[in-house]
C-alpha cells in the first residue's frame, strides 16, 4: 500500500484536473466541439494548456458560469446558449458536455440539459467534478460516458475490426503505432479516442473550430460489432467491460501496459493465439531483437542510476516496467491517486504526494522522470530531468515520442541512457 502524503494541502501538485482529462478525450472524436460547462477562465487555462504542450490550435467552448447565472440557473439555460451559440457558426457531429468543480458544487442536473437538447444536436455528457480523480480519470470516464451513450448494442461481429482504448498518457504517436502494429495481424483498427489523428502534429489545411480528424460519430456507434477490444492501462479497463456489455461476443482483451520487452512480448503472444499464427510480422521480430540490444546497450548507464518517477499511475507503471527491464534502482514513485498495480513494482518509496515530496528524494537520485514543473527541482538540485506526462512546454514534438512496444521501449531506453550519460558528462566537467 502506498503511503499518502500527510500534509493537509499539496504543493506544486503533480496532478491534472479531470476536466482536463475530458476535454482530452473529446479531442480524439472528429468534428467535435468540446463544451466546458463551467467559469471561464477554467476552460481558457486548459485550452492555454494543451495549446502550448502540443504546439497546435485546441477547439473548445465554455458555458461561461459566472457568480450571477451560478446563483440564479441551474445549468440548463446556460449549456442551452451555449449549444445555439456553437450551432449559429458551426455544425458539430457531437457536442462534449462536461463539468467543473463549480457546476458540480452547485448540483447541475447536465442529463436533464441533454435531453431537453438532444433533438437539436447530439451531445455526449459526462461528470467530472476537479475536485476529485485526475486527468487520467476524466479521460476514462469520458470514454466509458461515450461508450455507454452513444455505442449501438449489437449480436453481430466483424472479424476483421478491431478497437484499441487508450489511457490518456499514450501519445498520439503510440496510438497510431499500435493501431498499425494489430493491423499486420489483418484487423481494421480504429481508437477511441483517437489523437493520432487529430492532436500528431499534421499541417492542417486550416485552423478549424472544430476538431480536425479522430474517430467518427458513425465509427463510434457502430463500435459493438468490433471482434476484438483491447483497452490499455489500469484507468480504462471499465471502459472496456461497458463496450463488452454492449455486445457479449467480443472478445476483449485487457493490458496494464503495452512498455517493456516482457508486456510487448504478452501483447503479441496474445494476437497470435487469436489469429492462431506461429509468429508474428517480421518487422515486429526485427524490432525485438532491436530492443534487446538496446538493454544490452543502456544497461551500464540506466543500472547504475537512481531514478524518481512523479507522473500519473498508468504511465509510472509503463515506464517502470521497461526501465526496470535495464536494470534502473527506483529510489522513489510520486504519484497523484492510488493504483494497486503500483505495489507490484520494485522500487523503495511509494507515495501519494507533490513536488516538494519529489524533491525530498531527489537529494539521493540522479535522474527525475517527469514534466515541465520537474525542471526547477532538478536546477536546483543539480539532477538529469527526462521529460514526460503533461505538460512539456518547452520540448518540441512531444506527439511524437514513442514510449510503446519494442520499438518504442528501445527509443525510450536510449533517450535516457544518453540523458544519464550527458548529466554526468557536465557533472564531472563542473567540478573540474
Amino acid at each position: 500500500m502506498e503511503a499518502i502524503s500527510s500534509k493537509p494541502l499539496q504543493l506544486n501538485p503533480i496532478k491534472l484536473s479531470q476536466p482536463m482529462g475530458a476535454m482530452l478525450c473529446f479531442l480524439g472524436i472528429k468534428n467535435c466541439m468540446p463544451l466546458m460547462h463551467g467559469a471561464q477562465g477554467c476552460a481558457s487555462f486548459s485550452k492555454v494548456f494543451f495549446t502550448r504542450h502540443f504546439n497546435d490550435p485546441i477547439a473548445v467552448q465554455t458555458t461561461a458560469v459566472n457568480d450571477i447565472t451560478a446563483v440564479i440557473d441551474g445549468g440548463d439555460y446556460s449549456i442551452s446558449e451555449s449549444i445555439k451559440n456553437i450551432t449559429k457558426k458551426v455544425k458539430p457531429d457531437l457536442v462534449g458536455l462536461f463539468t467543473t468543480g463549480l457546476t458540480e458544487t452547485k448540483g447541475d442536473d447536465i442529463k436533464g440539459a441533454t435531453l431537453l437538447l438532444q433533438d437539436q444536436q447530439t451531445i455526449c455528457y459526462v461528470n467530472t467534478p476537479d475536485f476529485e480523480g485526475s486527468i487520467e480519470s476524466g479521460f476514462a470516464k469520458s470514454i466509458e460516458a461515450i461508450i455507454e451513450q452513444l455505442v449501438t448494442p449489437t449480436k453481430e461481429i466483424d472479424s476483421q475490426k478491431a478497437v484499441i482504448i487508450p489511457n490518456v498518457n499514450l501519445k498520439p504517436i503510440e496510438v497510431e503505432k499500435i493501431k498499425d502494429t494489430i493491423a499486420l495481424f489483418g484487423y481494421e483498427t480504429l481508437a477511441l479516442p483517437d489523437l493520432s489523428d487529430s492532436l500528431d502534429g499534421h499541417l492542417g489545411v486550416k485552423q478549424g473550430a472544430l476538431t480536425s480528424g479522430g474517430i467518427s460519430l458513425d465509427e463510434i456507434k457502430d463500435l459493438a460489432s468490433s471482434s476484438l477490444v483491447i483497452s490499455i492501462g489500469s484507468s480504462v479497463e471499465k471502459a472496456g467491460i461497458k463496450l463488452k456489455e454492449k455486445n457479449e461476443n467480443i472478445n476483449l482483451v485487457h493490458f496494464d501496459s503495452l512498455a517493456g520487452l516482457e508486456n510487448s512480448d504478452r501483447f503479441f503472444k496474445t494476437l497470435c493465439e487469436i489469429k492462431e499464427v506461429t509468429s508474428p510480422h517480421p518487422s515486429i521480430v526485427r524490432w525485438r531483437k532491436r530492443l534487446q540490444d538496446a538493454l544490452l546497450d543502456t544497461h551500464f548507464a540506466i543500472g547504475s542510476s537512481s531514478v524518481v518517477l512523479a507522473l500519473e499511475p498508468d504511465q509510472c507503471l509503463s515506464i517502470a516496467h521497461t526501465i526496470i527491464e535495464a536494470g534502473a534502482n527506483i529510489k522513489a514513485i510520486v504519484t497523484t491517486h492510488k493504483n494497486d498495480l503500483l505495489e507490484t513494482i520494485e522500487c523503495e518509496n511509494l507515495l501519494i504526494g507533490d513536488f516538494e515530496d519529489v524533491e525530498n528524494f531527489l537529494e539521493d537520485s540522479e535522474l527525475l522522470i517527469s514534466n515541465f514543473h520537474g525542471e526547477r527541482y532538478t536546477m536546483k538540485h543539480k539532477k538529469a530531468l527526462m521529460l514526460r506526462g503533461f505538460p512539456d512546454f518547452e520540448g518540441l514534438g512531444n506527439q511524437l515520442k514513442n514510449d510503446s512496444l519494442y520499438e518504442g521501449s528501445a527509443y525510450l531506453l536510449f533517450e535516457m541512457a544518453n540523458i544519464i550519460n550527458n548529466h554526468r558528462h557536465e557533472v564531472n566537467h563542473d567540478e573540474h
